[in-house]
């Protein structure tokens, strides 16, 4: 079968590769959509400390089962299926908790498992044992299913930052994250959302399809002073800096509101990890700055409710569909910013 396989940075290869069976405990999928993210691009351009080539990419998946390894229960040939990314152990202090986004044994598909950018693919049995294999709604396709991991992923954030009724909300960063917080933002009853962005190409692009109550370009203006005209200088009351840009982050904590919520989504790069804090303002406006790391199983499962309920539409995000010879080409389409999403249909 034809998978795309990292073997080192900057030498990601479409090629041939047996294709797999399910052993025990293990179900094997026919790939639908697995769709691409950032994190997709700079794994082919940097690696990661935790992918021991090769290895098959890709992370954000859906299918349908074609056989089931002895031992598993409750799923049969040509069930659809969405499948966890970030896969907790289900059985440490952090788990036991309900903790599972910051397990400590936490391993990923397309890092230590081989991932969706293949014809065929076998979920582990790691996986299963956290039900962490999604039934897809019907009424859902599978490219709207791909896209539940990245969307719980935003839905976890939003529990921690306690999005809800009336907030202003602000989102830094308009790629496919920044408009899925938007769009769940006002899913969860925010006010209003504003979107703020460095290019104003990619702030158009975004803008046009998630409809953000105001749109600003921070290489043409200053955002803080924007967001305190907006809301006629009280600040926001939640910002979400979906952005890998210490900037973001500090503005993030000028522009808050008194008792406002900060979620930084975004992870800063490994070579420049600080920001200058302002401790006065945290202090003084007692403001909450929360991470966030991924999503747990039962988060992709609410996402995978929210897109068939169309409390969160995801299909017009999906701007791009390439085949899997294409998933190289999709990296520089994302890097570029010339997407809001792409997904690959092996």
């Amino acid at each position: 079968m034809k998978v795309v396989r990292f073997h080192a940075p900057g030498d990601v290869r479409f090629e041939d590769v047996p294709e797999p069976e399910a052993g025990p405990g293990e179900v094997k999928i026919r790939v639908r959509n697995c769709s691409t993210c950032g994190t997709d691009v700079k794994i082919s351009k940097f690696g990661h400390h935790h992918i021991h080539p090769p290895r098959v990419m890709g992370h954000e998946i859906a299918g349908e089962v074609v056989t089931v390894g002895d031992g598993v229960e409750g799923w049969a040939a040509g069930d659809r299926v969405q499948v966890i990314a970030a896969i907790p152990c289900g059985e440490c202090g952090e788990c036991r908790r309900g903790r599972m986004t910051i397990c400590p044994n936490q391993v990923s598909m397309g890092y230590h498992f081989e991932g969706g950018f293949a014809q065929y693919m076998v979920v582990p049995k790691e996986v299963l044992k956290v039900d962490g294999l999604n039934r897809i709604p019907d009424g859902v396709t599978f490219a709207e299913a791909s896209v539940a991991e990245p969307l719980a992923c935003a839905l976890n954030a939003q529990n921690l930052a306690r999005v809800g009724e009336g907030d202003d909300v602000v989102v830094i960063g308009s790629g496919p994250i920044g408009c899925l917080h938007v769009r769940l933002a006002r899913a969860r009853g925010a006010a209003r959302v504003f979107l703020v962005e460095l290019s104003r190409q990619r702030l158009e692009m975004a803008a046009d399809l998630v409809k953000p109550d105001a749109a600003i370009c921070a290489g043409e203006t200053d955002p803080v002073e924007e967001i305190l005209k907006l809301t006629d200088g009280r600040g926001a009351d939640v910002i979400i800096t979906a952005a890998a840009s210490g900037k973001a982050q500090e503005q993030a904590i000028q522009m808050a509101a008194r008792q406002g919520r900060i979620s930084f989504f975004g992870g800063l790069p490994k070579d420049k990890p600080t920001i200058t804090c302002d401790s006065n303002l945290v202090h003084y406006r007692e403001l909450t700055i929360v991470g966030a790391n991924g999503s747990s199983p039962a988060h992709n499962k609410q996402a995978l409710d929210l897109v068939a309920t169309g409390a969160v539409p995801v299909a017009d995000l999906i701007t791009h569909r390439l085949p899997l010879d294409g998933a190289i080409d999709a990296f520089g389409i994302v890097e570029r910013g010339e997407a809001i999403k792409v997904t690959i249909e092996p």
